[in-house]
């Protein structure tokens, strides 16, 4: 079994308050999490309105399919409106 963790950091540039970000980064993570099945949460930049830092985490019997899981995510991602990717990562434990 493997755990894999993809950490992405975002830009939110147009949020002029907490709240802003807090609607975009939410609409965001709940289409993750419906279209993957996969466990989101923000981890990093909790109290800047214009960062975020998200970790997905996903367990497969190998790290392949978890590769074009997360190049899917990274794709979704940089689809959404008002927010610009600004690095991601990929670990396997």
């Amino acid at each position: 079994m493997i755990v894999g963790l993809l950490t992405i950091d975002l830009a939110i540039f147009e949020a002029q308050s907490l709240k802003d970000k807090r609607r975009v980064i939410r609409g965001l993570k709940e289409r993750i999490r419906g279209r993957f099945n996969v466990s989101v949460a923000e981890i990093g930049h909790a109290n800047a309105a214009k960062r975020c830092t998200l970790g997905v985490a996903m367990v497969a019997e190998s790290a392949r399919p978890m590769h074009g899981q997360f190049d899917l995510i990274v794709e979704l991602v940089r689809t959404v409106g008002g927010l610009t990717l600004v690095d991601y990562q990929r670990e396997f434990f």
